[in-house]
């Protein structure tokens, strides 16, 4: 199945390892110590990142290291931007308003 950035961020716990690797690169198991669930649901969730192209995983000898790859998260940053932009022409135009309120109130 292929998977988006967006199914990537869309769970907690995925956000949380994403936090974590975005300080430093770590090993699975490293990874897996930071959370109260099993390492196989720690295991799934890194493999839906790495899918995504979220995190690459390298191999360095015997063991397993994960490391960010935020780039993919300017698709999210843009996607957002359009919303950002609508809600800030509606909160200027309740500024106004709202400014205006205050002027005929004092008149």
């Amino acid at each position: 199945m292929r998977r988006d950035v967006f199914q990537a961020i869309a769970d907690p716990t995925r956000r949380a390892i994403l936090s974590l690797l975005a300080a430093q690169t770590l090993t699975l198991n490293a990874v897996a110590e930071n959370f109260n669930i099993s390492r196989p649901a720690i295991s799934k969730h890194i493999k839906i990142l790495s899918e995504c192209g979220l995190i690459e995983i390298k191999d360095k000898g015997r063991e397993r290291y994960c490391e960010a790859k935020l780039e993919k998260l300017s698709e999210v940053s843009l996607w957002i931007e359009q919303y950002k932009q609508f809600w800030e022409s509606k909160l200027d135009a309740l500024e106004t308003y709202l400014d205006q309120l205050q002027k005929d109130k004092k008149q």
